[in-house]
């Protein structure tokens, strides 16, 4: 067997990628539909193994599969200037900085409530209380 040529196990080994994933990948289009074997196996070879390592690094950014689609077509086109590639990385930057803010408000209001909690009985806990709906009454099953 030619030694560029891999399995899907053994492509998802490489990458850190579940097998089902590198399924999903091949039916969203953003990993090319692979060759077949004569026994129609799936054959990976190193541009495979390359677009999903790339896919791997942009969702381990957080980078959505939309993101990431664009960002492959952009790449695949290399000539063309990367201003499409620097805004996709801001706009995804922003909603980073955004999801920051709205992290930090949660902690704020995590912080309130432990806070406010005396460590007493679960029937006086402020944490139960500001979790509960307004009209629980003490239990909340």
């Amino acid at each position: 067997m030619n030694p560029n040529i891999m399995t899907i196990g053994h492509l998802a080994r490489e990458t850190g990628t579940k097998v089902e994933t590198v399924r999903f990948y091949e039916k969203s289009g953003l990993l090319p539909k692979p060759t077949r074997t004569e026994g129609n196996y799936r054959s990976y070879d190193r541009a495979h193994l390359n677009r999903l390592s790339f896919i791997r690094r942009a969702r381990d950014l957080g980078f959505s599969l939309d993101q990431i689609r664009a960002l492959l077509a952009l790449s695949d086109d290399r000539d063309r200037s990367c201003s499409a590639v620097d805004e996709i990385a801001k706009e995804h930057r922003r909603e980073v900085e955004r999801k920051i803010v709205d992290l930090q408000s949660l902690k704020k209001e995590l912080d309130r409530m432990i806070d406010q909690c005396g460590c007493g009985v679960v029937a006086d806990c402020r944490i139960i209380e500001s979790l509960s709906p307004p009209d629980a009454s003490g239990s909340i099953l």
